[in-house]
């Protein structure tokens, strides 16, 4: 009898440990690749320094165009330059030579 429960005792242990294992690698696989896992964290990383690239980006010409307004209501040339480059407009005494 004393065998018996040796041998009983020893599948227990060894299905606790299986089990244990077990447990563990579904969590180890659910914390790379379940919702809100390190694969997701590092997407969405990467997609939050992409996005902060692009709000810089679109600071920087929002400066530029803020800018260019201020120099557009100061300076009147610079607006005669904007409609040169624009509109094509010119003063009646000029000609526009246009190059293919």
């Amino acid at each position: 009898m004393g065998k018996k429960e040796k041998n009983g005792s020893s599948f227990r242990k060894k299905l606790l440990v299986v089990g244990i294992v077990f447990i563990f690698l579904v969590l180890l696989i659910a914390s790379f690749f379940g919702k809100r896992g390190w694969v997701e964290v590092y997407h969405a990383q990467k997609e939050k320094k992409a996005l902060l690239e692009e709000i810089a980006s679109l600071e920087h010409k929002k400066n530029k165009l803020l800018r260019e307004i201020e120099e557009l209501e100061k300076n009147p040339k610079a607006v005669e330059k904007k409609a040169r480059e624009k509109l094509w407009l010119m003063n009646p005494d000029e000609k526009v030579i246009i190059i293919e």
